[in-house]
């Protein structure tokens, strides 16, 4: 790929706005009272009920409350998470629950601390980079991602993920000496907001890059268990049984409807997750020991799992037959949201403001979790992203409403 709207880039046309994409679109719809119920689409908050077993699993360990909770986390919730991950993924040894997984308060903690635990683990290893450290993050992405980098005092490299691409990053646009000064790259499958999943093949040449240049893959799979047909590989099946530079980052907000629990892991590459426990245990907040035994619990449960996946499918119906092909709907391979092109209406922030204003319905503009690239492109500008996480009945109305509003 060479074209300048292919390539990554780290120097934006105008000032990029770092804030939360949630505090500009709230800038954004200020003072516009909206014609209809408002209906809000604009978050990836899960609405499903959470799993039955929840309330006995806290009562049974509310003791915990008593002890500060190691950095680490319990060995009931790191020997659930390591099982999880060794039976979803087909593992072929099983993961150390010692020594190749640790405990986070939710992966966006993970997500941005592991940004700076990265650049100490390379250079300590490597030695001086040959210029200022990069981290690569996918463009549209997830906003943990470039805070982290910047905390870190890296250069943050935005590597854009087109439709022609398959809404992927292109690799084969990263030149070596980019990748020489690298430290991490953030991949997300299946992809928020687009819903494209990395299969293994592509997995495994993202690893062999990060083997040849020495530098981290953290891989955000929190939207794994949310798919159409077939189960997302993961970038653990791709390391093979060595999982050297190969970092995963899970949660149960998605997975199990617990966004409030505010429990993930991070596993894979032990040599660094120690140095990240390292940061972890100065800079990170315990973990509950009494949230964990919920995690525990709900990793050794597939049942609600199943559940919510069928009801994320029967929401997939409806936009299948409300939607069809506008705006170049296509039913995701995972995740649960819709990216729908607006360009011909406007764009991401004008479609935005005529939804909330004439629907009711509350929708994030693609804008606002994308950046421009050198030449001024941005591939979310002619997006919008609508969570699908309301119930069938509120799902269906708000689709009809956007159908009736933009035609």
């Amino acid at each position: 790929m060479t074209s300048a709207a292919c390539a990554p880039s780290a120097s934006p046309a105008r000032p990029p706005d770092t804030r939360s994409p949630f505090v500009r679109l709230t800038e954004l719809l200020a003072g516009v009272v909206p014609a209809q119920a408002p209906i809000n689409l604009s978050i990836g908050e899960p609405q499903h009920p959470i799993p039955p077993f929840v309330k006995d699993a806290l009562v049974a360990d509310l003791a915990s409350l008593g002890r500060y909770p190691a950095g680490k986390g319990t060995d009931a919730f790191r020997e659930a998470a390591a099982g999880w991950l060794t039976r979803r993924y087909g593992l072929p040894r099983p993961v150390d629950a010692a020594s190749e997984v640790l405990v986070l308060c939710g992966t966006r903690e993970g997500l941005f601390l592991g940004a700076i635990a990265a650049k100490r683990w390379v250079e300590a290893r490597r030695g001086p980079l040959p210029g200022k450290p990069a981290i690569l993050v996918p463009n549209p992405f997830y906003a943990a991602y470039p805070a982290g980098g910047t905390a870190a005092d890296c250069e943050v490299v935005y590597m854009p993920a087109w439709k022609h691409n398959g809404f992927l990053p292109d690799f084969d646009a990263l030149d070596d000496a980019l990748l020489a000064r690298t430290v991490a790259l953030y991949i997300a499958s299946p992809a928020n907001p687009q819903g494209a999943v990395a299969d293994l093949d592509y997995l495994a040449r993202l690893l062999a890059l990060a083997r040849k240049h020495g530098f981290l893959v953290f891989a955000d799979e929190c939207y794994s268990e949310i798919y159409t047909r077939e189960a997302p590989p993961g970038i653990l099946q791709a390391a093979g049984a060595d999982f050297s530079n190969a970092v995963v980052f899970q949660s149960l907000s998605k997975r199990s409807n617990l966004p409030g629990l505010r429990v993930g892991f991070a596993a894979g590459d032990a040599a660094f997750l120690q140095k990240f426990l390292d940061l972890r245990n100065v800079a990170a907040p315990q973990v509950p020991g009494v949230a964990q035994a919920v995690a525990a619990a709900a990793y050794a449960d597939e049942d609600h799992v199943e559940e919510n996946r069928r009801l994320y499918a029967r929401k997939f119906d409806l936009a299948d037959q409300i939607v069809g092909d506008r705006w170049g709907y296509v039913r995701p391979a995972g995740g649960f949201y819709l990216w729908l092109d607006v360009a011909a209406l406007g764009g991401s922030e004008a479609v935005t403001l005529k939804l909330w204003r004439e629907a009711g319905v509350r929708v994030l503009p693609g804008r606002y979790i994308a950046r421009d690239q050198a030449d001024g492109s941005n591939p979310g500008a002619d997006y919008i992203r609508l969570a699908m996480v309301q119930n069938e009945e509120t799902t269906a109305e708000a689709l009809h409403r956007l159908v009736a509003v933009l035609g």
